[in-house]
């Protein structure tokens, strides 16, 4: 039997790009995009209050505490699935949570907490996706990790489970209640 040789070089070629695929599969974290903000000022924005249209929040009032900034949508499927452990935070590791509402319709998402409950001290309106773009959103659900100055610490890609939280959200929450001025 003979090999024909105009079929190696395009197999060789095909199992080199499935070694490197494969390499970089293996390297990375899939929650571990990087972000250009981690340890800068959370982005200066100006958006409307989800249940009062008429109140414009800013970036100021995410400070003063250790925060999670949380990017939901009701389009979201992985929303739901973090709900029940957003819901369980606000309710027991005193620590704010303020939402982001991407690319969605006002109405659909208050009705989506009137159902699910609202684990949010607020959440603001981004249906242009402007905040989301600043902070390098690739899609929800994404959260980040505040200090009291409002200053990026960490950020989450997926949804929040007990054991992300548990592992890998509430150590840097921790920390940085221990450690104000790091």
């Amino acid at each position: 039997m003979s090999l024909n040789k105009s079929l190696l070089i395009p197999l060789m070629v095909f199992m080199v790009l499935c070694g490197f695929l494969a390499l970089g599969f293996s390297l990375k974290d899939p929650h571990l995009l990087p972000s250009a903000l981690i340890d800068k000022p959370f982005p200066e924005f100006e958006l409307h209050d989800l249940h009062d249209a008429g109140l414009k929040r800013t970036r100021e009032d995410l400070l003063g505490q250790v925060s999670l900034v949380n990017v939901w949508g009701t389009w979201c499927p992985n929303c739901v699935v973090e709900h029940p452990e957003l819901m369980r935070i606000s309710r027991e590791e005193d620590i704010p949570i303020f939402g982001v509402n991407y690319n969605d319709v006002t109405a659909k998402a208050i009705r989506w907490l009137e159902r699910r409950e609202d684990p949010y001290q607020f959440s603001i309106v981004d249906d242009a996706g402007t905040l989301a773009i600043d902070l390098g959103v690739y899609g929800a659900p994404e959260t980040f990790v505040l200090d009291s100055g409002g200053v990026i610490r960490f950020r989450y890609v997926g949804p929040v489970t007990n054991t992300v939280w548990e592992s890998e959200i509430y150590p840097v929450v921790s920390y940085l209640r221990e450690n104000p001025d790091a």
